[in-house]
C-alpha cells in the first residue's frame, strides 16, 4: 500500500529545483533557521519553494525519518537532500553551491 505523504514529498521535490521544508511561508516565516536558509537561496537568484510543515506533523516526522536529519529547515536542490545552511554555508565557501546550482537550472 502506497503512503499519501511520502507521494506528497516525492512529488514536491521533482517539481521544485530548490525546495525547503521549514517553518512558515515565505511572506511570514516563523524560525529564524527559515529566514537564515531563504536569505542565503535569494542572494543567488534562483525561484525556491518553501513549504510550511508545522501545519502538517505527519509529512514533518516523514520528513524527519525520510532524511534522518531531525531539524527544520530541510533544504533539497535538484531532487538530493542539503540539509541545512549547516552544511549549505560551508558549501558556498567551498565554491561548490554556485556549480549545484547551475547545473539544477540549466536548460535542457
Amino acid at each position: 500500500m502506497s503512503n499519501p505523504i511520502e507521494e506528497e514529498v516525492q512529488r514536491e521535490i521533482k517539481e521544485h529545483k530548490i525546495l525547503i521544508y521549514g517553518k512558515g511561508t515565505k511572506s511570514a516565516p516563523q524560525c529564524g533557521f527559515t529566514v537564515e536558509t531563504m536569505e542565503f537561496f535569494n542572494k543567488f537568484g534562483h525561484p525556491y519553494e518553501l513549504i510550511n510543515v508545522l501545519t502538517n506533523p505527519e509529512k514533518r516526522e516523514f520528513l524527519n525519518q525520510m532524511t534522518n536529519w531531525p531539524t527544520l529547515p530541510k533544504v533539497f536542490i535538484n531532487g538530493t537532500f542539503y540539509g541545512d545552511t549547516d552544511v549549505l554555508g560551508p558549501m558556498e565557501q567551498k565554491g561548490e553551491i554556485e556549480p549545484l546550482l547551475k547545473e539544477a537550472f540549466k536548460t535542457e
